[in-house]
């Protein structure tokens, strides 16, 4: 079988319900690298909260953060990392025009940059429960362009939002709405999202596309998978996501259903 790249959502995909790293998921994952199949993580999480996994998994390949914006090799010095941004006075028009547009929440972050407006207990490990004055979001703070931004926004205004920052910033942003309970926004750079980090990693290890398989669950994972030679939605995915698949894993993320679907699909067993 030729080399594949495997590139891998977190949240819905390779972790379980309970955020983990289930023990048949590493096994699999591990018997993919030792076949010399290149497993990487492709995740719309900062690489503050998602470092933990990909050590966990004792992966050395570059991880894509931030849905496309930073490619980097943690903890290691990589002549092809990459970081992409945008202006920074955005984030301080956001934030003076945040109680008139219905944001409850405003974060602005980056490789090395986590600021945030106020403090709150809401989806554990997004948002600080508590700030430091050096990580509250504000000018003197904020000195350098960010990567990402993420809101919390009033749900019933979240359409109307979506409309203002398109029209104010859609030449210089793209904004990503979450799926599920939580009125989150997320913000990036004007044309970004996971193929980008998929497609730089493909160019590198000089892997054809077609040898790219890609596993996904959410909204931000639709162009990731429809740039994949093999493009698997998560049964748990959402219905536009299964919709843009080639396949479906007969098995949610809650029972490995990405491990044995890629067991099977590698012939690793």
């Amino acid at each position: 079988m030729d080399q594949k790249l495997i590139a891998l959502d977190l949240d819905g995909t390779t972790l379980n319900s309970e955020s983990q790293l289930s023990s048949k998921t590493k096994e699999v994952l591990q018997k993919a690298q030792d076949a010399g199949h290149i497993v990487a993580l492709v995740t719309g999480r900062p690489n503050r909260n998602s470092v933990n996994y990909y050590d966990e998994l004792g992966l050395k390949t570059p991880m894509i953060n931030f849905n496309g914006s930073l490619g980097h090799i943690p903890h290691h010095h990589w002549d092809k990392e990459y970081e992409l941004t945008f202006n920074r006075k955005i984030a301080f028009d956001i934030l003076h025009e945040k109680e008139n547009l219905g944001i409850k929440i405003i974060a602005a972050e980056g490789k090395d940059l986590a600021l945030a407006d106020v403090p709150n207990n809401v989806l554990d490990g997004y948002f600080p429960t508590a700030l430091k004055s050096t990580e509250v979001l504000n000018q003197m703070n904020l000195q350098r362009d960010p990567t990402s931004m993420m809101l919390l926004v009033d749900p019933d205004k979240k359409d109307n939002i979506v409309h203002q920052l398109e029209s104010s910033f859609g030449d210089r942003i793209t904004v990503g709405v979450w799926g599920g309970p939580n009125p989150i926004l997320e913000l990036s750079p004007r044309g970004i999202n996971k193929t980008y980090g998929v497609r730089y990693l493909a160019n590198y290890f000089n892997i054809n596309r077609q040898n790219v398989i890609a596993f996904g669950d959410e909204h931000n994972d639709a162009e990731m998978l429809t740039y994949a030679g093999w493009g698997v939605a998560m049964k748990n995915g959402t219905d536009k996501i299964r919709s843009l698949a080639n396949d479906v894993t007969p098995l949610d993320n809650a029972h490995d259903g990405m491990a044995y679907y890629l067991e099977d699909y590698l012939n690793l067993a």
